[in-house]
């Protein structure tokens, strides 16, 4: 990987169960990140749209893709529940049908530094993988980004960054 503002994950396989791992230093207060991985507001800025977004354990939560039209409905889309909620500290959502279980788990390691270490837990093979990887890579570029206070433009998002970071993980 070139870029060194947000760490290469970690990809680990158990059948057809996948877990992902990355941890980001962000030079951010844990509120400001908290606010950016747990907020209908926060989570469009680099992630997805929250059209439902229930704040406590058991809520339900809806995500909508701000990246253009490249998937189809059933994966632009994602529904499910809040699996573990634990303000400032830990936002984790299950959603169905693609993306399993997503967890942040914030950490101060300063006054105005956190520590997200990211999990994603989902079923399906190798490619996914590869494609989950370069996907929450680029997400976490946006996520520096938004925090930052430069918020991505999604009306000109293509394939293009996406492709290059999955032919970087394929390579290893």
């Amino acid at each position: 990987m070139t870029d060194s503002t947000v760490r290469p994950g970690a990809g680990h396989a158990w059948g057809h169960y996948q877990t992902l791992r990355f941890l980001l230093p962000l030079p951010h207060p844990v509120d400001r990140v908290w606010q950016a991985v747990a907020t209908p507001e926060g989570l469009p800025g680099w992630l997805a749209a929250a059209e439902v977004l229930e704040p406590r354990l058991g809520g339900a939560v809806t995500l909508r893709c701000l990246s253009g039209g490249w998937l189809p409905e059933e994966a632009a889309v994602v529904t499910g529940r809040v699996t573990a909620w634990d303000v400032w500290r830990v936002a984790e959502y299950t959603v169905a049908p693609y993306h399993g279980r997503v967890r942040f788990h914030l950490e101060p390691t300063g006054p105005d530094a956190t520590a997200l270490r990211f999990t994603n837990e989902f079923k399906g093979g190798a490619a996914m993988r590869l494609d989950a990887l370069a996907g929450w890579h680029q997400h976490f570029e946006y996520l520096r980004e938004a925090l930052d206070g430069r918020a991505p433009d999604w009306s000109t998002w293509t394939l293009d960054r996406w492709s290059q970071l999955r032919d970087a993980y394929a390579a290893g």
